[in-house]
């Protein structure tokens, strides 16, 4: 199994620095008392965003992007209705988006904006 990269170059380069600061520090604090438990936590937390970094793949924000491709908590009797209700809402955005580009197009259209003597090339 190979995951694609889901976290960026800078992203993987600060979990890396923080990972090992964290690692450094709780093993200095592991070092002086070697029985609490929340040093050991800490250090392999910190194993763990080195190796993220290493690997530029974090699996919680894998779950959080799977998570965003289903469609919100909404019971759809059959994928045929929720196929049309998407539809229609993207015919809706599309023509609404059109007629704005549309609009758009005609308020800096340059003969409005420059006389007829700036459009001339000299």
């Amino acid at each position: 199994m190979n995951p694609k990269p889901n976290i960026s170059l800078i992203n993987a380069l600060i979990r890396i620095t923080c990972g090992f600061t964290f690692l450094a520090w709780s093993t200095a604090k592991l070092s002086k008392k070697p029985h609490n438990q929340s040093y050991l936590w800490i250090a392999l937390l910190a194993g763990m965003k080195i190796a993220e970094g290493i690997v530029r793949y974090c699996p919680l924000v894998a779950l959080y992007d799977k998570k965003e491709e289903f469609p919100p908590n909404k019971q759809v009797h059959s994928t045929q209705n929720y196929n049309h209700e998407i539809k229609k809402k993207n015919d809706h955005v599309e023509a609404s988006s059109s007629k704005e580009v549309a609009k758009i197009m005609e308020d800096f259209n340059p003969e409005k904006i420059f006389s007829p003597e700036d459009m001339k090339k000299d």
